[in-house]
């Protein structure tokens, strides 16, 4: 997320569907489409925060595509969005979400809000362990009274408490949402 907005890359190799699913997203986030697996590959890159991915598709499946950008080191979270219906073998993929289809703009506006806050839970729980290391071997080697004499240490600390009570709030926010998406989906069935 360069400027604040989240970048999502929207992978199908049925561009009206593509555009489709852009066009439900691009009023709250940055949207970007490829149509079909080698485009994909070409176009993701760091700036990209979620991907939305079909998994059959010509030349280059989504399974391809989605091994290649979990071997490339990208961080972005990945949604798998297809016709096809799991079986096993995506126990071994590298996704975060699998959407069967058909699905409505409710579908992809709710997994992709999810996977963005994952993102940011993500980036807020390794900036929290960083701190949390920096604070611990300042806590180890320090004196208390040099610590409270820093005003570095003290405002380590209250970025550290912060951040804390961050996480708290959106891992609550995290809980509730995934357990009322999961709790609609048990329904549907």
């Amino acid at each position: 997320m360069t400027d604040g907005t989240p970048t999502v890359l929207v992978v199908d190799d049925e561009s009206q569907l593509a555009d489709l699913y852009a066009a439900w997203l691009d009023d709250k986030y940055d949207v970007e489409t490829a149509y079909g697996g080698p485009e994909a590959v070409e176009t993701i890159d760091d700036r990209v925060d979620v991907a939305l991915i079909d998994r059959l598709m010509p030349r280059l499946s989504g399974d391809d595509v989605v091994r290649c950008v979990r071997e490339e080191g990208y961080g972005c979270r990945v949604a798998i969005v297809t016709a096809v219906e799991p079986d096993f073998g995506i126990i071994e993929m590298g996704f975060d979400e699998y959407v069967v289809k058909p699905v409505e703009r409710r579908d992809i506006t709710t997994v992709v809000g999810s996977l963005v806050t994952r993102t940011e839970y993500d980036e807020k729980l390794q900036e929290f362990f960083s701190l949390a290391s920096k604070r611990a071997a300042l806590q180890a080697e320090k004196s208390r009274h040099e610590l409270e004499a820093s005003v570095a240490y003290g405002e380590l600390t209250a970025e550290f408490e912060r951040l804390r009570r961050d996480l708290k709030r959106t891992a609550d926010e995290m809980t509730g949402r995934d357990l009322e998406i999961e709790m609609q989906r048990v329904s549907a069935d």
